[in-house]
């Protein structure tokens, strides 16, 4: 299953240089960064967290088709909680309908009590991602995205992420209040038992002309066998943009 999956991903990749369009070399590299508060650390795929503050922090270096989107996250204690380094290619990139594949190597750490010393592991995982996305109208869109991630340790985890997004944003609130609001239907399906399909909205305001967001989002189980049961939780924080 796992080396289908790497060839279809690469049969995309391919198919996507040989229809890449002749580009200048004059196109810029674009940056972009985002660094957060949180008080309770929710992680990419939102059933999972870290359960206590912590400080996101994503950088975004974008060249024609082509981005490299790393993304780092610690706790307030400084300890390492996980890092991706996604590699993404836009295959279709219209006004209205972009079609993205990626690529993520990453790591989680956790924490391991040995005798009377806490020893930080390091896990890797090896994601594939295709994800499209239909734009209705310029702040309004709804993405469908699929993941195959694979844990490269012993004792590790794989499975799959299956995520559906819809999306409204710049919503004016009064002359200088903007309003974002997303709502996420996800399933997972993990080794060990752990499945389930959730559901997660998340709210954003932001002051125009200020690079500051404050948002909230909470997770609410729909239907799953992970043990202990992960209910319901809320995540609030506050955002810097450059």
């Amino acid at each position: 299953m796992r080396a289908s999956l790497s060839l279809f991903f690469f049969l995309i990749i391919g198919t996507a240089f040989s229809q890449e369009e002749p580009v200048s070399s004059a196109i810029k590299l674009k940056a972009g960064a985002n660094i957060s508060i949180n008080s309770n650390g929710v992680a990419s795929i939102p059933a999972f967290s870290l359960g206590k503050p912590a400080v996101i922090a994503s950088v975004s270096l974008v060249k024609n088709r082509f981005s490299y989107d790393p993304v780092l996250a610690y706790g307030f204690n400084v300890k390492p909680w996980f890092i991706d380094n996604w590699l993404h290619y836009k295959i279709i990139r219209q006004p209205s309908f972009e079609l993205r594949t990626g690529v993520n190597f990453s790591t989680f750490f956790t924490e391991n009590k040995i005798t009377d010393e806490i020893i930080l592991r390091g896990d890797r995982y090896l994601a594939i991602e295709l994800a499209a996305t239909y734009k209705f109208r310029s702040n309004t869109s709804l993405t469908l995205m699929y993941w195959n991630d694979n844990g490269l340790e012993p004792g590790t985890i794989s499975g799959h992420f299956i995520d559906l997004v819809g999306e409204k944003t710049d919503m004016k609130i009064g002359k200088s209040v903007l309003m974002s609001a997303n709502i996420q239907l996800f399933i997972i399906t993990y080794d060990g038992n752990n499945d389930g399909l959730f559901v997660s909205p998340k709210i954003s305001f932001a002051i125009r002309n200020i690079p500051f967001t404050l948002f909230w989002q909470g997770t609410q189980v729909l239907k799953s066998n992970i043990i202990p049961g992960p209910g319901f939780q809320w995540n609030v924080g506050l955002s810097y943009s450059l």
